[in-house]
């Protein structure tokens, strides 16, 4: 069984989501320039799937779209 493709040969397309100092948090595509920003978690999902669904032409979007979830933390010692 083959994985469904988007325009450019991948099968999915990675965003980088950071929280924001302001609340909320951003996420950028990994590759493509596609950018978003967002509330909360379900706003997230679906301003995403929305920014994808704008970049690509109709039937040409990667059908996955990972999400790598970076928080920073600082401790001190």
């Amino acid at each position: 069984m083959s994985t469904p493709v988007g325009s450019s040969g991948e099968p999915e397309i990675v965003f980088i989501v950071e929280e924001s100092p302001d609340g909320g948090s951003t996420a950028r595509a990994l590759g493509k320039s596609i950018f978003t920003e967002n509330d909360g978690v379900a706003d997230l999902r679906e301003k995403i799937r929305d920014a994808v669904r704008c970049h690509f032409d109709p039937g040409q979007a990667p059908r996955v779209i990972r999400l790598h979830f970076v928080r920073e933390e600082v401790i001190t010692v």
